[in-house]
């Protein structure tokens, strides 16, 4: 039987690894998991709370709005007033989305259609390139770090700098119909690259200069570090012309599970997703939104609370890693480390290479390839384990790779 749209999806790479990690746990190995970026820190007291308490009233029981409640559209208005200095205006530049995997999803259906480009980096977070395709979408990918490498400006590695626009602007130059859609993503899931006001700057007048939107998954705005504050897209004068933005609970509140995020901006584009959403769902549950409003309202800090166990456990490992003899550095933003391959393993490519640290290490990474081409050379760590924990990792693959040294 022929099945439409995902005919062309090649093999989960990820699922391979997490098949091997059940398998040697079931063979009574105590495999140490920093593969899967699944938050392990919990949600909000306050928000656990006001959830049971909403949860009891059977008004809360029927459906919702799809756009979402307006006291929480109103929330997320007053943190985007409140920590980027941004105006929005709560019913027409927001709308509530069940994570932000669905919202770019949705999104793409009503920016693209068949015979459309969208330009996404590589590598990159696999919603990223398939949202596009799975709308009909062409996707080309842009090397992120450029036809001649990455630069290092002390934000991160690789930051983007002008080798990704050299990127852009060749392959803007070479497609044919030219792009609609650039989808971003800063700080960058999984190459950890992160941006400064400037650039988003840059991107936005090449947006209104070439009549194309702008994308941006915000899904790391609060996890950085080293006194780095990721900029939203949305604090460029005149971005609202050109670009969304996707904020999600997620990271920044550890609500994971809750699937909730938002969708910020472009009045014309927030009110085709509200209206295409209004066909396809009625919101997330509303006790989710209610307790979501008191995150919001009445743990704003929680995000700091997040960021500084985060910070530790980057120490912990980019610390072990490199005295064990592998190379990397400390990232500034999102809650994972992007390592490169060391050099005597670097033939088997990530996916092998990954294989090899559950059975030889008990430590389970993701393989960069599952990202994109762009990322072979790489495994990605997700900062998930405590700190005890994520020293055994270390421990572990200083026994295992033997050829480090």
């Amino acid at each position: 039987m022929e099945f439409r749209r995902i005919n062309g999806l090649p093999p989960y790479v990820f699922a391979t690894i997490n098949d091997l990690k059940l398998e040697t746990r079931r063979a009574g190995r105590d495999v140490v998991d920093l593969g899967f970026g699944n938050p392990d820190l919990p949600s909000p007291d306050v928000a656990v709370e006001k959830l049971a308490e909403a949860a009891r009233n059977p008004k809360n029981h029927r459906y919702s709005a799809s756009r979402g409640i307006p006291k929480l559209r109103q929330a997320i208005s007053n943190r985007y007033l409140q920590k980027f200095g941004v105006e929005i205006d709560p019913d027409t530049e927001v709308v509530t989305t069940i994570g932000a995997k669905e919202g770019l999803s949705h999104l793409m259906w009503v920016l693209v259609a068949p015979g459309d480009t969208a330009l996404v980096p590589s590598p990159s977070y696999p919603i990223h390139i398939y949202a596009p395709l799975f709308a009909g979408a062409d996707v080309r990918q842009v090397r992120l770090d450029g036809p001649t490498g990455g630069e290092s400006s002390g934000l991160g590695a690789p930051n983007p700098g002008t080798a990704f626009f050299d990127s852009l602007m060749e392959t803007w130059e070479s497609a044919w119909p030219k792009p609609r859609v650039i989808v971003l993503s800063f700080p960058h899931n999984p190459t950890t690259a992160c941006v400064d006001f400037e650039f988003m700057e840059r991107l936005v007048r090449f947006a209104q200069e070439h009549d194309v939107v702008l994308v941006h998954d915000f899904a790391y705005a609060d996890i950085a570090f080293d006194g780095y504050i990721p900029p939203s897209i949305l604090e460029v004068p005149g971005a609202k012309d050109v670009a969304v933005e996707l904020y999600t609970m997620t990271k920044s509140f550890s609500m994971a599970g809750w699937r909730l995020g938002f969708m910020l901006g472009n009045s014309a584009i927030v009110g085709a997703l509200t209206k295409l959403k209004s066909y396809l769902d009625y919101g997330t549950f509303q006790p989710i939104q209610i307790a979501a409003i008191v995150a919001l309202n009445e743990a704003p800090d929680y995000p700091k609370e997040i960021n500084e166990t985060y910070q530790a456990r980057r120490n912990a490992l980019c610390d072990g890693l490199n005295k064990i003899g592998w190379q990397v550095e400390p990232p500034k933003g999102t809650m994972f480390v992007w390592a490169p391959i060391p050099e005597p393993y670097r033939e088997m490519g990530s996916l092998e290479f990954s294989k090899y640290l559950v059975r030889e290490a008990d430590v389970a990474v993701s393989p960069g390839v599952g990202f994109g081409p762009g990322g072979d050379g790489h495994v990605r760590f997700a900062l998930i384990e405590n700190e005890k924990r994520i020293g055994q990792a270390v421990r572990n693959l200083r026994k295992g790779l033997t050829k480090l040294g």
